[in-house]
């Protein structure tokens, strides 16, 4: 995932001056806090001093600690599906080509990065207790939902399968694909991306042969279409 921060000199100089700017900075020195040392080192105090900014900005932009908190899972999460829907925009390919963009967009090191699953392992640890973070802390948007839902009902069809399987290949591909982001989270030294795309892909291959026993959904020919 790029990174938000503002570390040029002149860009916090501006940030004093312009109130949007200052909102920005605040917000990314809120994720560069939460990336480097968690959560709970997310005070007003560190985020202030990392922006370089007053308290009372947060204050005044934010109404709070809380607030800003909400701001910046929302950024997080708008970046997130932002970057999915540039790399998923393929036009009108085949529905099990439709369903491997969305696994090989959502292991690449544009979204699955040190970075980004230390901000998303914080934020869904914190939702239960934190509305504003958990209505944006969820892996399964319903826009991505329904997309990758009808390739697979499409898939269903063709096969002579039900919407019972369409839905529970559904659920089960977002189901893997947040078990490989907490296994990168783990052991990212030994994290292998084309290994996660094929082991996804068997698991698909058993339920639809037909579909994603086919080279074109290979990790390889994916690569090629999409990064």
């Amino acid at each position: 995932m790029s990174d938000f921060s503002l570390t040029d000199t002149t860009q916090r100089r501006t940030a004093r001056r312009d109130p949007e700017a200052s909102r920005q900075a605040l917000i990314d020195a809120t994720l560069d806090t939460i990336a480097e040392s968690g959560l709970a080192e997310a005070s007003v105090t560190n985020i202030i001093r990392r922006a370089e900014l007053s308290r009372g900005m947060v204050h005044l932009h934010f109404g709070g600690k809380d607030n800003l908190v909400t701001a910046a899972a929302q950024q997080f999460s708008n970046h997130y599906y932002s970057e999915m829907d540039r790399m998923i925009d393929i036009g009108n390919a085949p529905p099990a080509v439709r369903v491997m963009a969305v696994v090989v967009a959502d292991l690449s090191e544009t979204l699955l990065n040190p970075r980004s699953t230390k901000i998303w392992h914080a934020f869904r640890g914190a939702a239960n207790a934190h509305p504003g973070i958990a209505k944006y802390s969820s892996t399964q948007d319903e826009r991505l939902v329904q997309n990758v839902r009808f390739a697979f009902e499409e898939i269903a069809r063709e096969q002579g399968g039900s919407d019972t399987l369409a839905e529970d290949a559904t659920y089960g591909t977002l189901a893997l694909l947040e078990g490989m982001w907490v296994h990168y989270l783990t052991d990212m030294e030994n994290f292998s991306r084309p290994w996660a795309i094929e082991l996804v892909r068997r698991f698909l291959a058993g339920l639809f042969p037909n579909h994603f026993s086919d080279p074109a959904t290979s990790a390889e020919s994916m690569h090629r279409l999409i990064l």
